[in-house]
């Protein structure tokens, strides 16, 4: 595999964990009024902006995140399989 594709997949991996954090820190009180918080809100929110159109929280469930893993999951899988 190319330099070019082991970036694209990694830097994919990357997000993918940033979305995780910023997941977890909605369970703990105040976690994403932090700088961090904030930070991964301003990189995270726009990607998950467009799931959470689509899908709708069902009840104090959103199920859209983990649609969005799931997109990043066969993106990266897309990435290896063209390089």
């Amino acid at each position: 595999m190319s330099g070019i594709g082991m970036i694209l997949i990694y830097a994919l991996q990357i997000y993918s964990y940033m979305v995780i954090a910023y997941i977890l820190m909605s369970w703990f009180p105040n976690a994403r009024e932090t700088s961090i918080g904030q930070m991964l809100g301003q990189i995270v929110e726009p990607f998950l902006e467009p799931f959470r159109k689509i899908i709708p929280p069902l009840g104090m469930i959103d199920i859209s995140p983990i649609v969005a893993i799931l997109a990043l999951h066969f993106a990266r899988m897309g990435v290896a399989a063209i390089f």
